[in-house]
Formats: structure tokens, sequence, C-alpha cells
């Protein structure tokens, strides 16, 4: 993982803040890691009170995250949902 900035947390942030603030009303987390070559990786992770029926598929996350990032210089890696999903 290369070293992150806090302009690299902050564009990333803001690009991702709509999402996470929607996931947060079903009680899903959501963080990130860069990489070396300017690829995000989205984890999310499941509350205890967490909406199963709430969550999308994996390619429809990976749509949503893809497009959020078209702004910024990063692209999505991939997105990692909850085991249980």
């Amino acid at each position: 993982m290369s070293e992150q900035t806090g302009s690299d947390s902050r564009t990333i942030d803001g690009a991702l803040a709509t999402f996470r603030e929607t996931m947060q009303k079903d009680d899903y987390h959501l963080s990130w890691t860069l990489s070396e070559q300017d690829t995000v990786t989205v984890q999310i992770q499941a509350g205890a009170e967490a909406c199963t029926d709430c969550l999308s598929p994996t390619p429809v996350m990976e749509a949503i995250m893809g497009q959020a990032l078209a702004e910024t210089p990063y692209t999505l890696e991939k997105v990692i949902l909850p085991e249980e999903h």
C-alpha cells in the first residue's frame, strides 16, 4: 500500500461520502485502502443491526463505487463485501 497523504484521504473520502452516509443508515461501515497504483479497495463491514436485504451485489457496488471515484485521479480495484452477504 502506498503512503496516503491528507489530500488522498480528503479526495477519496469526499468521493465516497454520500455512499458512506447512506450505508451507515443500514448499519454498514465503509473503509478503503489505496494501493501503489492509485487504485482503491473498498471494504464494507456489517454492524450488529445491519439490514441484510439492503446491500447490493458486488457488481452493482463496484459500478457505484467506480462511478463515485471517476471524478478523482483514483480508480476502483475492488469492493469487499461482508462474508454473510
